[in-house]
């Protein structure tokens, strides 16, 4: 059986192929690092996460972009013996205005080497390659109109990509303003049976979203709507576990059974807070005797029949690591800026981390962290630090954006003694909390994070005496896409579309070259159960 969440923690937008035995799923990875996350599996059942396709900054740049801006809804394609890349980089999306640069990147393997992104146009996002069986590909994408006086959501638009020249050519035509529910978006074209098949996102990224079919004879159109309404959805249904189902993409298996991958969440409350993200999720397709596409329901189940494919397991990572490797490995991300030797250095049981920007910088924040997973799960790691004064900072954070998070970290007193304390943020309001713990300088402090369902709690120890646990009871809700998003005299300001991640942080705020070193990282989780 197939049991959702398939990929959990922040993992949405999902983008599903098969090449040959092998299926892919990229999905959104927003203001971090490497851009574009794949996962890989064998069987639909068992997923190994690949890490991040865009890993440096001749493929990608994510300075200065706003939280949720950058890497949105990417496309994954193959052809020619290439997989092809599509994505967008969201630079601004605030005050009614959208700046969206989309690519294309080609490699001969899902591993790379990746060719340098080729820019596309900037009229829209949820940007994918439909490669037809005439050799012809296309473009899609949803069309963005900034008027005030129009629908900013003005449909779904198609235009020819030249493979050859890695260029588009001829004109952008719309085929599809979707369904009365509106904000279409996320398109993906398939065909089938002499028959075009348009699969696209609508209602939004929140509780009213789903995903719709329509389709034509010919590719530019018209396309019908499926009469039947929604693919899939949950917006009729609060008491379904899988919540916010939507933006759905579609595979064959080799044995011609059907599957959708999709966007859920689940929420910790029915209708609330969703700490998790939006997280990847598989149903089976079945297509009906005039050639409909069905999800069961149109409803999101938790556990689904496996295709009929030989058991593929993969290997569970170790709870605990020791930055023994090279490089970091596929479960961790860095914000905005890539993992290179310039501010993080993974080295013989240890991970070096150069000081960056304060909580709010947007340029060259120096952050590891990886998601969360699970709504019971802790993170704990054992760190070295000195700092010299309050500008020096150093911990174990528990992180949304840079407007909401918890962090429990090693600074210095005006004498220079080093201490411990704790500090909050939630949407841009600074919480310090007691009490400061003396420390003693230049000794190791253990630091562990408890997430327990919407609580928070941190501990601390200095060695022999196991941990201390803090007098604190954080709200662990902040860090979910309802609290990040923000809107000012009816503007939107602030968008949520990530989740909560658990990660290491450093603060150098006076350029005095401070690092800190982590001994290791365990991240370990609970069985979910159901809310």
């Amino acid at each position: 059986m197939i049991h959702n969440p398939v990929l959990r923690g922040f993992e949405p937008d999902p983008v599903m192929l098969r090449v040959g035995d092998d299926f892919y799923i990229a999905t959104s990875t927003f203001e971090w690092y490497p851009g574009v996350r794949i996962h890989h599996s064998r069987d639909l059942v068992n997923w190994r996460a690949l890490g991040g396709v865009l890993d440096g900054r001749r493929l990608l740049d994510l300075t200065g972009v706003p939280d949720s801006g950058g890497i949105w809804a990417p496309g994954l394609s193959y052809a020619d013996g290439l997989f092809h890349l599509v994505f967008t980089v969201v630079d601004t999306y605030a005050e009614g205005w959208k700046d969206l640069p989309n690519y294309v990147t080609t490699a001969p393997s899902i591993e790379g080497p990746w060719s340098d992104p080729v820019p596309l146009h900037s009229r829209g996002f949820d940007v994918s390659l439909f490669h037809d069986g005439d050799g012809r590909s296309w473009l899609l994408n949803m069309r963005f109109d900034w008027r005030p006086e129009r629908e900013s959501f003005a449909g779904i638009e198609i235009q020819e990509y030249d493979r050859a020249s890695g260029k588009l050519s001829g004109e952008p035509r719309t085929i599809s303003v979707g369904t009365a529910a509106g904000v279409a978006e996320g398109p993906h074209l398939y065909r089938r049976n002499g028959w075009y098949y348009l699969v696209h996102a609508e209602g939004g990224t929140g509780y009213e979203h789903g995903a719709a079919v329509a389709r034509s004879r010919e590719l530019l159109g018209p396309y019908e709507p499926d009469p039947a309404g929604p693919l899939l959805t949950s917006r009729h249904d609060p008491s379904l576990e899988l919540q916010k189902a939507g933006h759905c993409s579609l595979v064959e298996t080799a044995t011609g059974q059907w599957y959708a991958a999709h966007i859920t969440a689940r929420p910790y409350t029915e209708r609330g807070r969703c700490v998790l993200g939006r997280e990847t999720a598989l149903q089976p397709v079945t297509w009906t005797d005039d050639g409909w596409p069905r999800i069961a329901g149109a409803v999101p189940a938790v556990t689904v029949p496996a295709p009929d494919l030989p058991p593929a397991p993969v290997p569970e990572p170790p709870a605990t690591d020791h930055f023994d490797g090279p490089v970091l490995g596929p479960d961790w991300s860095t914000l905005r800026r890539p993992a290179d030797p310039e501010w993080v250095e993974p080295m013989p049981g240890r991970l070096r981390i150069r000081g960056g920007q304060s909580p709010v910088g947007r340029r060259t924040p120096s952050l590891v962290a990886r998601r969360v997973t699970a709504r019971r799960c802790s993170f704990e790691t054992e760190l070295t630090f000195t700092p010299r004064t309050s500008d020096h900072m150093a911990g174990l954070t528990a992180y949304y954006n840079t407007r909401n998070w918890h962090y429990l970290h090693i600074t210095a007193e005006d004498d220079g003694s080093p201490v411990l304390r704790a500090l909050s943020c939630a949407a841009g309001q600074l919480t310090a909390h007691p009490p400061r713990i003396p420390l003693e300088p230049g000794r190791p402090v253990v630091l562990h994070a408890e997430l327990d369902g919407p609580i928070l709690h941190f501990s601390y120890g200095t060695g022999g005496t196991g941990l201390q646990v803090l007098p604190l009871h954080l709200d662990a809700t902040v860090l979910s896409d309802e609290h990040a998003d923000e809107f000012h005299d009816g503007q939107l300001r602030v968008l949520g579309f990530t989740g909560a991640m658990l990660g290491l942080w450093v603060q150098d705020l006076d350029g005095s070259g401070v690092h800190a070193d982590f001994a290791h990282a365990t991240h370990r989780t609970a069985p979910d159960g159901h809310r």
